[in-house]
């Protein structure tokens, strides 16, 4: 039932725009930041991490969870017209496995951005003219933002399920930046969802997490937000009447 409800999300993102914005956000975060490497190599001298220091700013830090929240959004959008939640609700399918296949999809596509993401990465700074080795810490990078992304993802997608505006989930979103960015700054970042994916990806610094315990926090904090919420917004799709 899971697996159907999965290729039924497939084919509604087919024919979308998102496709175009999962490429576009990550080229030009990677382009801003190269940009910025290039014209100020005099001051960044740790290559591959000041590097990354440029294109994970505006990538992880705005680009990344905002690519998120348009993605759930557009997860969302077709069942808020002609009164398309009915017909769901009422098909033969737990409404587990149609917020799951939502969120399972949101997940698959974030692997993709990241991936996509290294590459841009990798291929930036080979044109910028650094040499190999890349740094040990890269992988930890990016599937700590994937972690981090798809616990945002969760969220985004509960509030794209109970808002029918395409707009205010995202600017939600966008406002949640700023709030996680704060309490990154105040150093209370592990425990609201965009301040962790801040931390997991190296963003604002690429010092290692350090200590397994402090790892395993990360990852905890994460699963303990991804259950909530989605438990959450699942008993409200079971209990609440449908505003189509």
């Amino acid at each position: 039932m899971l697996k159907r409800c999965v290729s039924a999300e497939w084919l509604k993102l087919k024919h979308s725009h998102i496709w175009i914005l999962i490429m576009i956000l990550p080229v030009i975060s990677v382009l801003i930041g190269c940009g910025n490497f290039y014209m100020n190599q005099g001051v960044l001298r740790k290559e591959w991490y000041s590097l990354w220091s440029q294109v994970g700013l505006f990538y992880g830090e705005f680009f990344f969870p905002v690519l998120i929240a348009i993605l759930c959004a557009t997860i969302c959008r077709l069942e808020h017209f002609n009164k398309n939640w009915n017909l769901v609700m009422t098909a033969p399918v737990p409404v587990s496995a149609v917020y799951l296949a939502k969120l399972i999809v949101a997940g698959i596509l974030l692997l993709f951005v990241q991936l996509f993401f290294f590459v841009l990465y990798f291929i930036g700074g080979i044109l910028s003219g650094l040499a190999l080795p890349l740094p040990a810490e890269v992988p930890g990078w990016l599937i700590r933002g994937l972690i981090a992304g798809v616990t945002i993802s969760s969220l985004q997608l509960a509030l794209s399920l109970k808002i029918r505006s395409f707009a205010i989930p995202v600017g939600i979103g966008l406002c949640s930046v700023f709030f996680g960015l704060g309490l990154y700054v105040l150093k209370i970042g592990m425990f609201f969802p965009h301040s962790l994916l801040t931390i997991g990806m190296g963003v604002l610094s690429q010092e290692s997490m350090g200590s397994s315990g402090r790892q395993l926090l990360f990852i905890s904090v994460n699963l303990l937000y991804l259950i909530i919420i989605s438990l959450g917004a699942i008993h409200r799709m079971k209990k609440e009447d449908v505003t189509a």
